[in-house]
């Protein structure tokens, strides 16, 4: 497991993190019908048929209030015999064109063990709500719908292929409105994520500070103590200068301290590898230079195929 996998999934072990995650990015109407008190994390550890493990991601179960537009199955049953909905929460720094395909079998295994669990007891199966959290740099362009990555065939054969659709919360394409929510510290966090220099990160923290101040968010707090520390700091902040602290108002008194430090050694750094990459490419176009007049000379005017072959090549092909 990677180390942006752990920080994330530590941040999401906690109740708050998941609601704040699903009313403030996910824009639908059963959303507003889930009972949040409810709540429960449950393992993420199953056996298929052929014995291989695979250890999943985080997996929730929270009730649908009865009787809402969300939960139209449960008319008819006793008041207070709520429907299930299982979250699936996958981390995502890379586009995976067939990430339908793992959902499936991911949502397999979840119905697998249940079945075996005896937790169905004969009824029907809960519905699941696959969820894919994505921070990677080019926008999320894999199939979201199973069918599409499914060959077309006719029309009554088509009866019989598998759908599913998965919901994907693409964090740099996330909406400036919805990275401005008053008590959300999903919204914090995704604006961490988006950061571009020490004194955003401390404006942000200390926003975190305030969300989170109540006793209860303690241990998400420090849930996101590590995630900064790990994540986000090691991106601006000099090696061996993050200190191992374990709240997040002793972080936003830190960064605040040495923003300014911070920032001056950032900006050296960069500017240390604009020169460094500026001489690296004038070395590359002088020798692709360098070669153009040598070939010119040997062979005549080079036709624009081969000049758009050396204007590409790398500089050890130029050597060459």
């Amino acid at each position: 497991m990677s180390t942006h996998d752990s920080a994330y999934k530590n941040v999401f072990s906690h109740p708050k993190a998941v609601q704040d995650l699903l009313l403030g990015f996910v824009h639908e109407d059963w959303v507003q019908q889930l009972d949040y008190s409810t709540l429960e994390k449950v393992s993420g550890s199953y056996v298929s048929d052929d014995l291989r493990d695979r250890e999943d991601d985080i997996i929730w179960r929270i009730r649908i209030r009865p009787g809402g537009p969300a939960a139209p199955a449960a008319q008819g049953k006793a008041t207070g015999e709520w429907l299930y909905v299982y979250l699936l929460l996958e981390f995502q720094s890379s586009n995976d064109t067939y990430m339908a395909v793992r959902i499936l079998t991911y949502i397999g295994l979840l119905y697998q063990d249940l079945i075996k669990s005896g937790q169905t007891s004969g009824r029907k199966l809960p519905a699941v709500f696959p969820l894919v959290l994505y921070n990677g740099e080019r926008p999320w362009s894999a199939a979201r719908e199973l069918e599409e990555l499914i060959e077309p065939v006719p029309t009554s054969l088509g009866a019989y292929r598998p759908r599913l659709r998965y919901f994907v919360l693409d964090e740099g394409r996330v909406s400036e409105a919805s990275l401005h929510q008053a008590d959300n510290a999903i919204a914090s966090l995704v604006q961490l994520e988006r950061s571009t220099s020490p004194q955003e990160i401390a404006d942000v923290v200390g926003q975190l500070v305030y969300k989170l101040q109540a006793p209860q968010n303690r241990e998400l707090r420090r849930a996101l103590t590590i995630w900064v520390r790990r994540l986000v700091l090691r991106r601006f902040v000099p090696e061996g200068e993050i200190m191992e602290l374990e709240d997040l108002p002793e972080v936003h008194h830190m960064i605040s301290e040495r923003v300014e430090s911070w920032t001056q050694q950032w900006l050296k750094q960069g500017i240390q590898q604009g020169i460094q990459q500026g001489m690296q490419q004038g070395k590359l176009e002088a020798e692709a230079e360098m070669l153009r007049r040598l070939l010119a000379r040997r062979f005549g005017p080079l036709s624009p195929e081969v000049l758009a072959q050396i204007n590409a090549a790398s500089a050890g092909q130029i050597e060459a």
